[in-house]
């Protein structure tokens, strides 16, 4: 198994590998702290990291990868229930952490180790460089099914489940977006997403080190800070669709900002849906389209657009261009398909025939740890893994999600509706700042469609009918909402995905 940084050997030594806030390291740095630490931890069997915004974080994981042994990233806001379940089921034998961090109770009696990057950074001479490569020669011991991380998830449906991701899977994910977006060493991306889940750690931290290029997390999202770190030389921004809300409502008052992200190569966002309004207000203030890109713990990265740059200025190919509601088409490897809900094959890419998505390819997780239940469940008999995400696809294939099968779609009137497109024609409504969608029984549709508004003046919301009307003029008559309500905010979580569960009805 070759390794999965290559980088670390080939780079030049003085070459920006990460930043923190006023804190970096160079790849000659990186590969002496990494490689220490993992000669301290090889055959440990499974170690957690206390997955913090830091260097720390990031050295922890990579020297984890470097020695073979399964990391386990935590999130430091979890409560003590959700943490003495992670630590208790996936039984690491000692937790990482920075220096003088201040553990929770609910991880007992659990040893750890502590990271000092900057001892190490001083180490990087001649014999730390030895010991970085008798690390990475553990590789050759490894398969491509070898686990590489265990990354939980929200536990939504239940107690958070433990995926299990092989190393195979974050190579062909990091490379096939590197050939979809042309990824490279010369690229510098910026993003403040947490590192304890796939999108901040594997994508944002794990990527740029595939690549041989430079990544600078901000620590805390903020205008200030990407145009800041646009403008000093960023090529690539990483973010979730709260984050570019937030760009896209402060760039009419902030053109600092609008120059900076005018500049960036690419502008990504995932996680969950991006509004179709605040696609067209970024793309109208800067002149570049955010690309996105989907994806999920279980399955890694499965679609997104493809990018490159003729002349005269970063553009898109005419084989993916990136198209506001949709997160494009299948990357290179990654096999997918929509199936109602017999099984049975959709066919048909007419744009309004919604399925469930299923999907193969070596990007996928290898199973849930200690869960052979859930896995079999989560895989057909013909070894299709269930994503659960309700879709439709385009003529040519791009793929619109509408929604989870869990929470939105709903089945209303003999139609099957899609929570996601009904918010994204909400949130193009003057009087609407954010928007989400649920279904609740109704003894004559089977459901009705319910509309939970924050609206832009608290003081002067929108009418129900004026709502509803909306929606029916965008879309369709069927597919308005019969019951609104207003809130001062909708429930989101760390990722900044709407809680629906949280959302109740009267």
């Amino acid at each position: 198994m070759t390794s999965l940084f290559p980088a670390l050997i080939g780079s030049p030594a003085e070459r920006p590998a990460l930043r923190f806030g006023e804190r970096s390291l160079t790849y000659a740095e990186l590969a002496a702290a990494a490689g220490a630490l993992a000669g301290r931890i090889q055959g440990a069997g499974r170690v957690a990291v206390w997955a913090t915004p830091t260097l720390e974080t990031a050295v922890g994981v990579v020297a984890a990868l470097l020695a073979g042994v399964p990391a386990v990233p935590l999130n430091p806001k979890s409560g003590d229930s959700e943490l003495g379940h992670i630590v208790n089921d996936s039984a690491p034998a000692l937790v990482l952490t920075a220096p003088g961090t201040q553990l929770p109770h609910a991880l007992g009696d659990l040893g750890r180790l502590e990271i000092d990057v900057r001892e190490a950074g001083r180490e990087a001479g001649p014999e730390s460089a030895q010991h970085s490569l008798t690390a990475i020669t553990a590789l050759t011991a490894l398969t491509a099914d070898s686990p590489a991380l265990v990354v939980y998830t929200s536990g939504t449906t239940g107690p958070p489940k433990g995926a299990v991701i092989p190393r195979r899977a974050i190579a062909a994910t990091l490379d096939a977006l590197a050939d979809a977006w042309q990824w490279t060493g010369d690229d510098v991306l910026v993003h403040a997403l947490p590192l304890f889940h796939v999108h901040g750690l594997i994508l944002g931290i794990l990527g740029p080190l595939r690549r041989g290029g430079s990544v600078r997390h901000l620590g805390r999202f903020g205008t200030e800070g990407v145009t800041r770190e646009l403008n000093a030389g960023a090529t690539m921004l990483f973010g979730v669709p709260t984050m570019y809300h937030r760009l896209a409502e402060a760039l009419p008052g902030d053109p600092a900002l609008a120059k900076a992200l005018g500049r960036a190569r690419l502008l990504v966002s995932g996680s969950a849906a991006l509004p179709v309004h605040d696609h067209e207000r970024i793309a109208a203030a800067t002149g570049r389209r955010v690309i996105e890109r989907y994806g999920m713990t279980e399955t890694l990265m499965l679609c997104s657009s493809r990018w490159t740059p003729p002349d005269p200025r970063p553009s898109v190919r005419a084989d993916g261009e990136p198209r506001a509601g949709t997160v494009g088409v299948p990357l290179p490897g990654v096999e997918l398909r929509l199936v109602e809900e017999d099984g049975s094959a959709i066919t048909a890419y007419d744009g309004e025939s919604v399925g469930e998505i299923q999907v193969r390819g070596p990007n996928l997780f290898t199973e849930y740890l200690n869960r052979p239940d859930a896995t079999a469940a989560a895989f057909t008999g013909d070894g299709w893994f269930r994503t659960g995400d309700m879709a439709v696809r385009d003529a040519d294939g791009y793929v619109r999600i509408v929604g989870r099968k869990a929470t939105d779609l709903i089945k209303s009137g003999g139609y099957k509706i899609g929570a996601g497109e009904i918010e994204n024609a909400l949130l193009e409504h003057p009087a609407v700042r954010e928007a989400a969608v649920t279904g609740e029984p109704d003894d004559d549709l089977g459901e009705r469609v319910v509309a939970w508004i924050v609206p832009a003046d608290p003081e002067s919301p929108p009418g129900a009918g004026e709502l509803a009307d909306h929606v029916a003029g965008r879309l369709a008559p069927h597919k308005r909402p019969r019951v609104v309500h207003f809130l001062d905010a909708l429930p989101r979580n760390d990722m900044g995905k709407i809680m629906k569960r949280a959302l109740k009805h009267d």
